[in-house]
């Protein structure tokens, strides 16, 4: 029994693809892999590579080396999980499991509505020019069904992250948690109409600035001058670090005092003033702050690791062979 997937010759993939379809008795009805008494076609490994492939062919149009081996990776990685589907499939056979057609028959209505506007025939037009009939696309939909459940069943029961596991994972990549400086933000933005308007809009920024020098409160003046997203709410910004922001603001705002306004900045489509509330410097965001963003990333990783257990579990006991 082999687990690892023989490289499909590329030079074969690009003719498929070039020719749109599996073209010869041979290719079509060309086995790729045996999973029990199922079998695996070139066909079908063609149609789950074809609609990456175009991305993959902008991508590397100047490279065709990385091309090939990136569309080898492509057809290993969906061979794979062509593979990993009828070994769930035959799990589910196996166990006794029954699927309610009713079940099958909602998810088949709701495919109705959300992708064909509830329109029956314009559905069945469409899996004909995909080369389906409807019994074919019903028992894809049935398939999937039964894939997720057993999915579900054998992962999502088991996945528990502890607190213990949250703050290991911290305490072990204490860099990536690395913030860079940032300042509390307000901003009003005055849009030019055309280089006749920036007179105008100049001298308003400048009015607005000398009231807030006097003691007008920034966040009002925002909400009743700025033209920017934020006017609601007063301007307000949040915390934001550099890279957020255009050069010429960023220099600006990480170069002023916190509880200070600058002075205007007159850039072609807009005049600006900007306000720093607070600042802070370069640090590690706490635990409390990554908290979530751990056990999201924990629970990707645990996920994978049982996902490959349960599929393990059942090549152990599958004769599988590639071609």
């Amino acid at each position: 029994m082999k687990n690892k997937v023989p490289a499909i010759p590329v030079a074969g993939l690009l003719v498929w693809a070039a020719a749109g379809l599996l073209q010869g008795a041979e290719l079509v009805n060309g086995i790729r892999v045996v999973v029990h008494d199922a079998v695996i076609t070139l066909e079908e490994v063609n149609a789950s590579v074809m609609p990456a492939l175009g991305l993959l062919q902008r991508q590397y149009r100047s490279d065709p080396d990385t091309f090939r081996q990136k569309l080898n990776q492509l057809v290993e990685e969906n061979t794979e999980q062509l593979v990993q589907r009828q070994l769930i499939l035959r799990d589910w056979e196996q166990s006794g499991y029954q699927l309610p057609e009713a079940i099958v028959d909602e998810a088949l209505q709701e495919r109705l509505r959300e992708q064909f506007g509830g329109d029956r025939l314009r559905m069945i037009r469409t899996l004909q020019a995909e080369g389906l009939t409807l019994e074919r696309f019903r028992r894809q939909i049935r398939e999937q069904i039964i894939v997720e459940v057993l999915r579900n069943r054998n992962i999502s029961r088991e996945m528990i992250i502890s607190p213990h596991k949250i703050e290991s994972y911290y305490r072990a990549h204490q860099e990536k948690f690395r913030a860079e400086p940032e300042v509390k933000l307000r901003m009003i933005t005055l849009n030019k109409r055309g280089p006749a308007d920036a007179e105008r809009v100049r001298r308003l920024a400048e009015e607005i600035r000398s009231r807030i020098l006097e003691g007008a409160d920034f966040a009002e003046m925002a909400s009743i001058y700025s033209e920017g997203a934020q006017r609601s709410q007063g301007g307000d910004w949040g915390w934001v670090s550099q890279s957020v922001l255009r050069r010429e603001l960023a220099e600006v705002a990480f170069a002023l005092q916190p509880r200070t306004c600058s002075q205007v900045v007159d850039l072609p489509e807009a005049c600006y003033l900007l306000w720093v509330d607070e600042a802070r410097p370069e640090r590690i965001r706490p635990l409390s702050e990554v908290r979530d963003e751990i056990e999201r990333t924990l629970m990707v990783e645990e996920r994978a690791r049982l996902q490959k257990r349960y599929v393990d579990k059942l090549r152990a006991k599958t004769f599988i062979r590639y071609f």
